[in-house]
């Protein structure tokens, strides 16, 4: 008896930590993104490109006259390097804009 309760702990303990080494990954789903706590870093480069960040889906829609596009759900948000937008729970500060690419920080809350 004191065996099976030695090995159901053993097991218990292997789940738990499985699951604290996967939890920092959970706020994002790309190469391109970088989330430490509740703020992400991505680029996403070439109309279309997407990234998942915290719960919430973004695409590069373009860019028009220095300030990128970005899709956030289903609101759209248009920033130029430097400037920073809420886009639902979303506060992005694009850092970096290109014709063909956009670098942003996103924060929740």
């Amino acid at each position: 008896m004191a065996d099976r309760l030695h090995l159901a702990a053993r097991g218990a303990v292997g789940a738990a930590a499985g699951v604290l080494l996967l939890l920092p990954l959970a706020g994002c789903s790309s190469d391109n993104v970088d989330c430490s706590g509740k703020t992400c870093t991505v680029t996403l480069e070439g109309d279309g490109a997407k990234a998942s960040i915290l719960g919430n889906d973004l695409a590069f829609v373009g860019t028009e006259n220095g300030k990128a596009t970005v899709s956030v759900g289903d609101a759209s948000v248009s920033c130029a390097e430097g400037e920073s937008v809420s886009a639902g729970p979303l506060s992005l500060t694009c850092t970096k804009v290109t014709d063909t690419s956009l670098e942003l920080t996103a924060t929740a809350g």
